[in-house]
C-alpha cells in the first residue's frame, strides 16, 4: 500500500490491477478493505491494491469545515488521483462527499447501509455525560438536534478521525462527543458507545452508514454489480435529493434519513432556515423505487421549506 497516492505495481505483468484509493485514516482504510475484499472474494482474477493519500479535510483540524471550503476537502485529492489514472476506484463514506460530484468521476456503487443512527461517547469509565465540561461537536446539525434534548450542553468545535477524537475526550478537555454509528462499529469500538439516538430523536446526515464507490465515466464496473445494495441506492439517491434541493452542504445543518418498509420508502428531513436559525422537521414516504426516490426527496424539501416560510412551525 502507497502512503503517497502513487500506486504500487507489484502485479505480475499482464495481469489486471485494481487500484482502489483511500484517505489515511484507520477507518477510510477499514471501508476500502471491505470494497476490496468483497471485489476479490468475487473477481479473483483482478489483483487489487489498495493506496492512501492525506487529504486537505484531514490536515486541516483548527477550523469547522465551513471555514475551511466544505466536505470537498475530503475528496480533492482522491479525485485528482482517479482523473489522473493514478486510481481506478475510490471508495467514501457517502455523508462526507459534496452534493454534486463531477460528471466525468461518477458514483458507480452503493453499498448496503450499516447502522445509521449518531451516538453518544462518553469518556473512558464514565457513565454520565459531564455538562460542566463541553460536548465535543463539529457538526452543526448535531448541535441542534443534541441541545433540543439536552438543553444545558454547551459545545466546542472537536476534528480529527475517530482515535483522535476518542483520545481528546478520554484526555478530559470533554464531557462526551456525538459520532455515526457506522464507523464507531467498522472500527470494533461498539463497547464506546454509551446511547443510541433514533432517527425521530437526531435525523442523521444524508447518506451516513452508506459507502459510495466512485469511477471514472465511460469504463465497465460490471465487476461491483454484486456490491451494489437495492435499499443502500434508494436511500442514497432520496436523502441526497432532499439536501440537493435546499443546496445544503457542509455548513448546513440539513438532515435526512431515509428507510424502505414494506415496500414503500419512508423519508424523514430536517430543514434550516439560515436567515431565521430556526429549523423544522417533516417527513413523507412513496413507492420504492429507483424514479420516485429523487422526486420524494425533492419534494419534501419544498414542502418543508414552504410551511417554515408560511409559519408551520
Amino acid at each position: 500500500m502507497s502512503e503517497n497516492g502513487t500506486a504500487c505495481h507489484s502485479a505480475e505483468k499482464g495481469q489486471n490491477v485494481l487500484r482502489i484509493g483511500s484517505r489515511e485514516s484507520r477507518l477510510a482504510v477499514v471501508q476500502a478493505q471491505m470494497v476490496m475484499e468483497h471485489i476479490r472474494a468475487r473477481h479473483p482474477e483482478l489483483s487489487v491494491e489498495i493506496i492512501t493519500m492525506k487529504t486537505t479535510g484531514d490536515m486541516i483540524l483548527d477550523r469547522s469545515l465551513d471555514k475551511v471550503g466544505g466536505k470537498g476537502l475530503f475528496v480533492k485529492e482522491l479525485d485528482k488521483a482517479l482523473a489522473e489514472k493514478r486510481s481506478d476506484l475510490s471508495v467514501h463514506s457517502l455523508k462526507d462527499m459534496p452534493m454534486e460530484v463531477p460528471e466525468e468521476l461518477p458514483i458507480v456503487a452503493f453499498s448496503g447501509r450499516e447502522d445509521p443512527r449518531d451516538v453518544l461517547i462518553l469518556p473512558a469509565g464514565a457513565e454520565e455525560p459531564d455538562f460542566s465540561k463541553p460536548v465535543g461537536c463539529s457538526s452543526l446539525r448535531r448541535m441542534l438536534q443534541f441541545g433540543k434534548l439536552y438543553p444545558q450542553a454547551q459545545f466546542k468545535l472537536i476534528r480529527g478521525n475517530v482515535q483522535t477524537r476518542l483520545n481528546k475526550l478520554d484526555s478530559g478537555e470533554y464531557g462526551a462527543t456525538l459520532l455515526a454509528a457506522a464507523g464507531v462499529k467498522r472500527l470494533g469500538l461498539e463497547d464506546r458507545i454509551s446511547r443510541y439516538f433514533e432517527p425521530e430523536e437526531i435525523i442523521p446526515a444524508a447518506g451516513q452508514g452508506i459507502l459510495a464507490v466512485q469511477g471514472r465515466a465511460g469504463e465497465d464496473y460490471g465487476f461491483l454489480d454484486t456490491f451494489k445494495d437495492r435499499e443502500g441506492t434508494l436511500c442514497a439517491l432520496c436523502e441526497r435529493a432532499f439536501v440537493r434541493k435546499l443546496e445544503g452542504g457542509c455548513s448546513s445543518p440539513v438532515a435526512a434519513h431515509a428507510k424502505v418498509e414494506a415496500g414503500k420508502l419512508h423519508l424523514r428531513g430536517l430543514y434550516y432556515d439560515e436567515a431565521a436559525k430556526g429549523w423544522l422537521t417533516g417527513e413523507t414516504w412513496a413507492e420504492a423505487d429507483e424514479e420516485t426516490a429523487e422526486k420524494l426527496g425533492a419534494d419534501l424539501a419544498e414542502k418543508l421549506r414552504t410551511d417554515y416560510q408560511a409559519g408551520k412551525r
